[in-house]
């Protein structure tokens, strides 16, 4: 019985000094993907899965990226955060015409004028991307 006070104290310690390394990497893991098969999952929605795909991107985890965007544009075809994001995954994959489809559609799904500075990026972006790619930049749609 003499042993027990310093198991446990042996214990507790290792679980204090463990406690701030396992946050750490609670902090870098991103939730995990729907279950393919599990009728019950509810999506989080077009904005959550914006929010997650904006976070692979960071991460360089390209293709869960790509995953999330997607899933958002399956919920609403008409989430222009989502196609932004496709657009910008496409560009740092390399995949430059996929870009120009994501930033077109982006631009063309765009509610309103307030995110006017976020188009003029991705219209620069595209005319860079054109240019790479040697094509003619194409006139911005306006609805």
């Amino acid at each position: 019985m003499r042993y027990l006070p310093k198991v446990f104290c042996f214990v507790m310690l290792a679980s204090v000094l463990a406690a701030p390394a396992m946050r750490a990497q609670d902090e870098d893991t991103p939730p995990p993907p729907p279950p393919a098969d599990d009728w019950s999952y509810r999506s989080p929605g077009p904005a959550k899965c914006v929010e997650v795909g904006n976070f692979y991107l960071h991460k360089k985890k390209f293709a869960a990226a790509v995953s999330r965007f997607q899933e958002a544009i399956q919920i609403n075809s008409h989430y222009a955060p989502a196609y932004l994001g496709l657009g910008k995954t496409y560009e740092k994959m390399g995949l430059k015409q996929k870009a120009l489809k994501s930033y077109q559609q982006y631009l063309d799904e765009l509610p309103s004028d307030k995110e006017a500075e976020e188009a003029r990026e991705v219209q620069r972006a595209m005319a860079r991307l054109q240019e790479e790619m040697g094509a003619r930049p194409a006139a911005p749609n306006r609805r």
